[in-house]
């Protein structure tokens, strides 16, 4: 029986983040993944919101805005049959880029390649026990059956997660009853695409851009004046149960946009098609002694554009973890804090989606009173940019004992630095996924005692301009550990960094 570190079941974006986050400290993880090849079914057509600004500090973004498939929009995204337009704002708290699921899989997959790292595909977990020291696991190949021990197991393999079943996580939630139908089709030369967006379809009328609702549900219409390629969306209420791994036809979405709008609409072909139903569930616990939650796994949420954010911002707040405590210098609990921060960055999460159904379901006149009222409240600058972060994920906060620090708990800001060997960021010193004290006052007593840790985290005198505080520490996923006020004396600096360092993450080296 072959012995492993870590197991992770689910080769989708949310698992080969985390494989690659592991090897980037320094372990082998195993992936298992029960598809024998990557999926061509469409799913996820972007990737937005806060983990393009971890791979931007991780120094790949450039390897995934390579691999869009169209130049990248401007940042005006939905929200509950709404829209949050971040256009007008110089530096928009949510970007995003179209990025389809195949691609994103396959920079990640190539990224796994250059790490060394193994993914075995038509490998499917059949069974899963644990004690307390090991997890065996029941695969069958394509060889046949075998058996794997490990330290961990990560359940990175979807909805219905049959690892989390097997671990006794419970899966609570709901079920709504609309079904979504997004596309990017062609169009032929009997439609003509109107100057400003609206189509002109033969034996119908005018479709006019944007969102319109009718008595059996919403249509969607998104399109360029000129351009023979337009983005479709109808949501109707059904009883109807479908499998995600079939794909949706031309012709069920021409079906759809028939009942919803009444129209039969010409199509010439497609390059995208997707059906998704709305969910939202959130696992009570994201660990079950040795077996962890992750993704999809872990939460489903009742809106589009976030499932990708979150599930691998999963991976990268628990990649370092678990790399700590395989390596022996982990403090005591380290793990348990993966379920107290990312259940609370899921249940921030679902907060929104939740807000999202009651904003896009109510057909009546008082619905449709909110949706102004709130569209016009996103007009001003300061909800906007809140609802922009909360959509982003970027106004996450994580609970920092023992400082009070407004930058504890944070995503670090990717502060300006001038050191003896030149300008620099934090991004660029966060690209081996290291943690980092970063000394921004010259102080020497904190110097002092983050050696102690010398084999474990890397020092970094620099200065910035405003500085925001004396030191930061700085955990491999970007997140602010501890942080020491401007000027704060050394009498109580020092203590206060010792303890952060012994309490949370690390031992002496």
């Amino acid at each position: 029986m072959t012995n492993v570190d870590v197991i992770v079941v689910g080769a989708g974006p949310t698992g080969l983040m985390l494989a690659n986050e592991l090897g980037l400290a320094g372990m082998r993880p195993l992936v298992l993944e029960r598809h024998p090849h990557r999926r061509d079914t469409p799913k996820a057509g972007g990737l937005g919101g806060q983990i393009l600004e971890l791979l931007r500090y991780r120094g790949r973004l450039d390897h995934f805005r390579a691999a869009c498939t169209s130049p990248v929009p401007a940042p005006r995204f939905p929200f509950g049959g709404v829209h949050i337009d971040l256009t007008r704002l110089a530096d928009p708290p949510m970007h995003a880029l179209p990025l389809p699921q195949q691609a994103l899989e396959r920079v990640l997959d190539e990224r796994a390649t250059e790490l060394d790292l193994e993914v075995r595909r038509g490998h499917e977990v059949t069974g899963l026990s644990q004690d307390d020291a090991t997890v065996r696991v029941e695969v069958r190949g394509p060889d046949g059956a075998y058996q794997l021990n490990a330290r961990y197991v990560v359940a990175c393999d979807g909805a219905r997660s049959r690892v989390r079943d097997w671990a006794g996580i419970p899966f609570p939630g709901d079920t709504y009853p609309d079904v979504n139908r997004l596309a990017q089709v062609t169009l032929p030369d009997s439609v003509t695409v109107l100057d400003n967006g609206d189509l002109d379809v033969p034996a119908y009328g005018v479709i006019r851009a944007g969102f319109t609702r009718t008595g059996q549900g919403l249509f969607g219409l998104g399109s360029t004046p000129g351009a023979r390629s337009v983005s479709l969306y109808t949501v109707e209420d059904e009883t109807t149960e479908y499998d995600d791994d079939v794909p949706m036809t031309l012709a069920e979405l021409q079906d759809s946009v028939h009942r919803v709008l009444g129209a039969r609409v010409p199509l010439a072909g497609s390059t995208r098609l997707s059906r998704f139903t709305f969910k939202a569930r959130q696992a009570e616990r994201y660990r079950a002694g040795r077996v962890m939650v992750a993704g999809d796994a872990a939460h489903l949420f009742p809106a589009t554009g976030v499932a990708l954010n979150a599930g691998m911002l999963d991976a990268v707040n628990l990649a370092w973890k678990l790399a700590a405590d395989l390596q022996g210098w982990a403090a005591p609990g380290l793990l348990d804090t993966y379920h107290d921060e990312r259940h609370h960055a899921g249940a921030r999460t679902m907060l929104h989606t939740r807000a999202q159904v009651a904003l896009r379901r109510g057909h009546d006149a008082a619905a449709e009173a909110l949706r102004e009222v709130f569209q016009e409240l996103l007009g001003d600058e300061a909800p906007l940019r809140r609802m922009g972060a909360m959509v982003a994920g970027a106004d996450i906060r994580y609970a920092v004992p023992g400082t009070d620090h407004p930058l504890a708990g944070t995503f670090a800001p990717d502060l300006t630095l001038h050191t003896d060997q030149g300008i620099t960021g934090v991004a660029e010193l966060l690209r081996p996924a290291r943690p980092i004290l970063l000394d921004l006052a010259d102080r020497a007593d904190l110097r002092e005692v983050a050696r102690e840790w010398g084999q474990r985290i890397d020092v970094r005198t620099a200065k910035t301009g405003d500085r925001p505080a004396d030191a930061l520490l700085i955990r491999p996923d970007a997140h602010i550990a501890w942080a020491v006020p401007v000027d704060e004396p050394e009498g109580s600096a020092a203590p206060a960094l010792r303890e952060a360092l012994s309490r949370w993450w690390l031992r002496p080296a």
